[in-house]
């Protein structure tokens, strides 16, 4: 072959520079993807104490129909989430979306609280992702709430009368909002390492992986809802049985069920609900999906 007849190469700027990897950003996926991890957070089972497809553990107000509602009636909040969030919203601005979100879902479910907690962080993660472009970095959405929206976050007011707002101030513990303001440390920290850790043990039982990843969250996070509903000592309780089962070998085990679904049923006898670790394992869902998007 003469010099005439070789293939030509491009010069080096035309091929160092080629455009970023485009992945769908728009508010409407963004949106959907929210609603999926809800999804599949509550199509997982056992969960202990934890309203599933299969039951409604410690919870006599609300079933998967109940949940089913509520996500659905959410989606469209969150895709206005993600358009304030692209658009550089503040948080007063958030917070007038949560609270149509939350308005929104008690008429899906009648009154009842399904996903206040969702509503706050998934809102902010959702939000966050619409404010980053793609492609997708690994703990991008928290870097950012933290950076942008962390004073505004524990400077915002507080719901003197909610559960879990009673329970801070109760038990001295930061809750939902320190997570927040943080970056979701235990999101990062626990609940993806837990997560795609499973997936390997496990694979091809993604439902697994979610169990996994549900009893790390309860051994590690400052759950209000488990302070609310057990005390300090239900609360302690929660996370040294959830902490057991991981120590255990967890889903590892050929009888990893046996042994979620017992714990299921101690937590239900206990009235035991740890509502923060659902709604952190719904908000892992989303961040896994939005970090591995195609």
């Amino acid at each position: 072959m003469n010099r005439s007849q070789r293939p030509a190469i491009l010069p080096a700027p035309a091929r160092l520079h080629r455009p970023a990897r485009q992945v769908d950003r728009a508010p409407e996926t963004i949106a959907a993807l929210a609603a999926e991890a809800l999804h599949r957070e509550l199509e997982t089972y056992p969960k202990p104490g934890l309203v599933s497809h299969v039951d409604s553990g410690s919870h006599a107000d609300m079933d998967a129909g109940t949940f089913r509602r509520s996500a659905a009636a959410l989606e469209p909040f969150f895709a206005a989430l993600a358009r304030a969030g692209a658009a550089g919203a503040a948080m007063p601005a958030l917070r007038r979306i949560g609270l149509d979100a939350e308005a929104a879902m008690r008429a899906a479910t009648g009154g009842v609280n399904t996903h206040r907690g969702a509503i706050f962080g998934l809102g902010l993660l959702a939000a966050a992702a619409g404010a980053r472009p793609s492609p997708a970095r690994p703990g991008a959405l928290g870097q950012l709430i933290k950076a942008r929206d962390g004073a505004a976050i524990l400077d915002g007011p507080v719901l003197l009368h909610a559960p879990g707002a009673r329970a801070r101030r109760r038990h001295r513990v930061g809750g939902a909002p320190a997570e927040a303001a943080a970056g979701f440390p235990t999101l990062y920290g626990v609940g993806l390492p837990a997560l795609r850790r499973a997936r390997s043990v496990r694979p091809g039982n993604a439902e697994a992986a979610r169990v996994e990843t549900c009893l790390a969250l309860i051994a590690h996070l400052e759950d209000t809802n488990l302070l609310h509903r057990g005390g300090p000592e239900g609360f302690a309780f929660a996370r040294a049985a959830a902490a057991d089962f991981i120590a255990g070998g967890g889903v590892a085990r050929d009888d990893w069920r046996a042994r979620a679904v017992d714990l299921h049923q101690t937590f239900v006898a206990r009235r035991l609900s740890p509502g923060g670790a659902a709604d952190l394992l719904a908000m892992t869902l989303f961040v896994d999906g939005w970090e591995l998007a195609p």
